[in-house]
């Protein structure tokens, strides 16, 4: 056995997983392609580049990111389903995988059972967020105006179909108020109408807002998850605000192609847990407005499976046009 996959062997052992099989220390002896499936620079390829980066330092060889973007990252997923399941092809997937999965009726792959999930990496919230000027303070103001008034207060978002848009259809489903949904052609488009007055308020992930927040720009009344992000310690999650057990969070997690050895599958979920603890990762996902977090490959499908079923249940409920 070569000197490095000696130390990597006892290093797991160090950090108490456990040691690997020799046929997965060797794995892997090229470059691994790691398909992200939107454009370069947003939130999806600074997450792969920082995982990515510290993963190629325990496993030897380069971790090569690889934008693909389009259709809402279905374009990279079919990519890498349709890859051969040796180890040399993964797939960073995010939030949208599960929406694509409940919200087209026919895709190229199938979202759970094309793929052998490795481990999730990070999750993290959205805002609702409204002008610095405007009236409202919080968000029970928001639904004590859509229940005067039903189907009239709007909400702006990154697009139909976009977890941004489901996240709303849901606050609206749990509140039992009705909202009105204005799509935008991406964050930056909502965001300049809530600056002109346009919307009351819009849903968008922090990294989209933050800037603007910080600039006394915009305000935002309140997160989508299940706690207070650390980012914005003041400001109360959508349950705190009436609607209980309401918990939207965006996430990104490993995947590869469905016959993956299980073998190779542990040694990069054991990775991909190693990178997580780095300093510098951890700092890279907080500034993005995420919590580092990973899983076990049964825990994400769980995850996958169960983010699946509750999107097509608000498709379903809310009556969006399947694509």
């Amino acid at each position: 056995m070569h000197r490095r996959h000696v130390l990597a062997a006892c290093g797991a052992a160090a950090l108490g997983w456990p040691a690997l099989p020799a046929w997965a220390q060797v794995y892997p002896e090229r470059a691994i392609k790691l398909y992200q499936g939107f454009a370069p620079g947003g939130n999806a390829d600074a997450i792969a580049r920082a995982v990515g980066t510290e993963m190629a330092k325990a496993l030897g060889q380069p971790v090569v990111v690889e934008s693909q973007s389009g259709a809402g990252g279905n374009i990279a997923a079919t990519t890498v389903a349709r890859a051969k399941p040796d180890g040399y092809t993964l797939l960073l997937a995010t939030g949208g995988h599960a929406v694509a999965g409940a919200l087209y009726n026919t895709l190229p792959y199938k979202s759970v059972a094309d793929f052998e999930m490795v481990s999730t990496i990070t999750f993290f919230p959205f805002l609702v967020v409204v002008n610095a000027n405007s009236k409202i303070q919080n968000l029970r103001e928001v639904i004590a105006n859509a229940q005067a008034a039903p189907g009239t207060v709007g909400y702006g978002t990154a697009g139909v179909g976009s977890t941004h848009h489901l996240a709303g259809e849901l606050l609206a489903k749990m509140a039992r108020v009705s909202l009105l949904h204005v799509p935008y052609r991406g964050d930056a488009a909502s965001i300049t109408s809530l600056l002109a007055g346009d919307v009351p308020f819009i849903i968008a992930p922090p990294t989209a807002v933050l800037t603007n927040i910080q600039a006394g720009k915009l305000r935002a009344i309140a997160t989508t998850g299940l706690q207070r992000w650390p980012g914005l310690p003041n400001v109360p999650t959508v349950a705190e605000q009436g609607v209980a057990g309401y918990d939207v969070r965006s996430w990104a997690g490993l995947m590869a192609p469905a016959g993956t050895p299980r073998a190779v599958v542990d040694r990069l979920q054991t990775e991909v847990m190693r990178a997580l603890q780095a300093s510098t990762v951890r700092q890279r996902l907080e500034d993005m407005g995420g919590e580092a977090r990973g899983s076990t490959p049964e825990e994400m499908k769980t995850m996958v499976s169960h983010e699946i079923e509750k999107w097509q249940q608000v498709v379903a409920d809310a009556k969006i046009p399947k694509q």
